[in-house]
């Protein structure tokens, strides 16, 4: 065992120190925020740090990514307005300067014509003209006009309203806050479309693909995506070949003919966590419901089948609660069953546990609702822009509530991993054989409790390069990285105390699996930054070992065979079904949906062409629901069976089991990855901004392919129905009893 906590030890300090540094260079390479936009011949100042930033938070105060994205990053039914702000200065340029030389349109100039304005265009637009001394960028009389000209077309879009991108008319109507928000956005074109310095591709690595100005896929995006592809194959060969030498290895158990589990002794505290499974059931009816609405609003933009809707609740908002409250329902049930399982691991209940338990539930429910109202509130336009950012909208995907209650939320985690990390101390101190996998418990317990301080780490007016950075040691780390750590060795010790595996076992595959997993996942991190005003060792080290992430995940058929065959081992087996089936359908959407969706686009030769088209959406559902969110689901039907002595009527997790599964491969094959495809190739050939582009999403065939999807949101949200419905009808009977 010491060999391989050596090896946990250095392949986590390793990962950390490669992530950090990568994090040093984001801060010292990002694109620069100029004191000022001047216009060449006049000095003329046209724009000022102060404008670009405060045009920052006005962009976060209206939904932020939850209103197309920036830099690819973000929802997708209104545009990225990056790419389509470059699309639009372009063509207004060429046009512009066609007018006056050729006194013609632009489309109407011979190939000649049209390549001599294209190679004016691209040496306007990639020349780098900032004065590191000054802080100025200076622009040309001629990209003024165009600037202006964008301006005047998106301040139409937020004033009054655009159905097909679902922002309601009155979205924004303050002058200044709509000159202040097209600055961040000229802002954020600006740095994707012209060169760093002493470099032939732009802050973003010519991103988007826009063929007018020559942004085009770099050489570094290639080679790196080459070398992951090759390092991909060649790790799964060596991973398979010691998988099939070393699994059968483990200690032998004696089966026990009855079930270990049965009658064991239940805490006070353990039936105060039950009531948690209620509110978290209404949490999962809620989201299902909010997605029903986002969805809808890509076909009907300002409608809910003829209702005016977005009136009241707007795309940005319902998306926002969809988003958010699928993190919150299921952190909150990994959460639960960490205070579910603690008693069970020392034995005894510790002082001030049933407390720490109400408080924290009592805490969860103002987090959830109080955000809720801020953001709604933000995205009115209510709150100020200092006070939105504490109590409001922060506009960032999967973070978008408010400081305020990120801090609230940090607080009550520290004490869960008080309450938590006391009684696996206490077990630990007991020096039996579990001590190795409670020790690998106690870690991923305060990772949870630590890495949540990520999003804390940037501030009110920090650049969007350093909060993505930070946003995804959130989102990546946090939930994708030490949860799942978390989740396999909770697992792995239910498994050992049923005897099904030995303590020793569990163990040290436990510790083994997280360090497989953590080796691609800390530094797999930057696999979301390749294209965001980060340097190209972004792409370099996330490319790499993004590639690494999938390894494990080709395994998990071995796993789901595993578990299938749990249930033949012994009758008692049976009592734990439906746990065990949700744990097998985790294994089979790790495969699919964070495997085969997930490497669709981690090169970034692939990422390059489809990041924030549905492709995204395809990785989003089948990773975050088909493996957290059964994963979660599964973790409140093992401790429901251990708290219930009563014989399930299993019909209602029956047809839940089986209707998620089907609705959400059916959401998938049917909808979401066609229409991928569909865009995908449109990026390819005509450019990024043509992708995301009304045209191509209301065409008839990509409006087909949007309203079949209600086949498989149907199927699924029966599911989500049934699966409710018997959580709390269970919870109600245990708190009962």
């Amino acid at each position: 065992m010491r060999n391989i906590w050596i090896i946990f030890i250095s392949v986590v300090s390793i990962s950390f120190i490669a992530l950090i540094w990568v994090g040093t260079e984001i801060y010292q390479t990002q694109p620069p925020i100029p004191e000022s936009v001047v216009i060449q011949g006049t000095n003329e100042t046209f724009l000022t740090k102060e404008d670009i930033q405060i045009g920052q938070n006005v962009w976060e105060s209206i939904g932020g990514m939850e209103v197309g994205s920036i830099w690819g990053h973000g929802s997708y039914v209104a545009p990225d307005w990056t790419a389509d702000w470059i699309h639009r200065e372009a063509l207004f340029l060429l046009e512009l300067w066609a007018q006056k030389d050729f006194k013609s349109s632009y489309e109407s100039l011979d190939v000649e014509k049209q390549a001599a304005l294209k190679a004016r265009l691209i040496k306007d637009i990639k020349t780098n003209t900032y004065d590191e001394a000054t802080g100025k960028i200076t622009i040309s009389p001629e990209r003024k006009a165009a600037i202006e000209a964008n301006t005047a077309h998106y301040s139409s879009i937020f004033s009054e309203g655009h159905e097909q991108y679902a922002i309601p008319r009155g979205a924004l109507t303050d002058t200044e806050k709509l000159g202040q928000l097209n600055a961040f956005l000229f802002w954020t074109s600006w740095a994707a479309s012209t060169n760093r310095p002493n470099h032939d591709y732009t802050y973003t690595s010519n991103w988007p693909h826009e063929p007018l100005i020559n942004n085009t896929i770099t050489p570094d995006s290639q080679i790196w995506s080459g070398f992951s592809v090759v390092l991909l194959i060649l790790f799964i060969g060596i991973l398979t070949y010691y998988y099939l030498r070393n699994h059968e290895k483990g200690d032998a158990v004696t089966q026990s003919e009855s079930d270990p589990l049965l009658g064991m002794t239940m805490f006070r505290s353990q039936k105060a966590v039950l009531k948690y499974f209620i509110v978290i059931s209404f949490l999962i009816a809620l989201q299902i419901v909010l997605g029903i609405l986002t969805v809808h609003y890509t076909v009907e933009g300002q409608a809910f089948f003829g209702f005016e809707l977005s009136q009241f609740l707007p795309y940005s908002i319902t998306r926002t609660w969809h988003t958010q409250l699928a993190v919150f329902w299921i952190a909150a049930t990994w959460l639960a069953t960490g205070l579910f399982l603690a008693p069970m691991i020392s034995g005894k209940e510790m002082r001030f546990q049933v407390f720490g338990t109400n408080f924290l539930f009592v805490a969860l429910l103002i987090i959830v609702l109080g955000s809720m109202m801020g953001e709604w509130l933000g995205v009115h336009q209510f709150l100020d822009l200092t006070t939105n950012f504490f109590f409001g909208h922060q506009g960032y995907e999967y973070m978008d509530l408010g400081r305020f209650w990120q801090i609230f939320l940090g607080i009550g985690l520290v004490l869960w991993v008080l309450m938590v990390g006391h009684h696996v101390l206490y077990a630990i101190r007991q020096n039996t054989e579990s001590k190795h996998i409670l020790i690998i418990l106690m870690v991923s317990v305060v990772a949870i409790g630590m890495f949540f301080f990520s999003g804390l780490m940037y501030g009110e007016n920090s650049s969007l390069p350093v909060i993505n950075y930070w946003r995804w040691w959130l989102v990546h780390l946090w939930v994708e990285g030490f949860f799942e750590v978390f989740a396999t060795v909770v697992i792995a010790y239910i498994f050992s105390r049923m005897q099904i595996i030995s303590m020793k076992t569990a163990g040290k595959a436990s510790i083994a699996s997280a360090t497989i997993f953590l080796s691609g996942g800390i530094i797999g991190t930057l696999h979301h930054l390749y294209y965001s005003g980060t340097p190209v060792q972004a792409i370099a080290l996330g490319a790499t070992f993004s590639a690494l992430e999938v390894v494990p995940l080709t395994l998990m058929g071995f796993e789901i065979r595993e578990n299938w065959n749990l249930l033949k081992k012994n009758e008692w087996i049976h009592r734990y079904k439906w746990p065990i089936f949700f744990f097998i359908s985790v294994a089979f959407w790790n495969l699919i949906g964070a495997g085969v969706f997930g490497f669709l686009i981690n090169p970034p030769v692939a990422l390059y062409y489809i990041q924030g088209l549905n492709t995204t959406a395809v990785h989003a559902h089948t990773a975050l629901f088909g493996v957290y969110g059964m994963l979660g689901m599964g973790f409140i039907l093992i401790c429901l069976r251990f708290y219930s002595d009563q014989h399930w009527n299993e019909k209602l997790v029956k047809y839940a089991f089986w209707l998620l599964n089907i609705g959400l491969i059916l959401m998938v094959v049917l909808s979401l990855l066609p229409i991928g495809i569909i865009q995908a190739y449109a990026s390819i050939t005509h450019g990024y901004s043509y992708a995301r582009d009304s045209e191509l999403l209301y065409s008839p065939t990509v409006q087909i392919l949007k309203w079949m999807r209600m086949i498989g949101d149907t199927v699924f949200s029966v599911g989500i129905g049934c699966f409710c419905w018997f959580v709390v009808k269970e919870t109600i009977y245990c708190i009962k009893k």
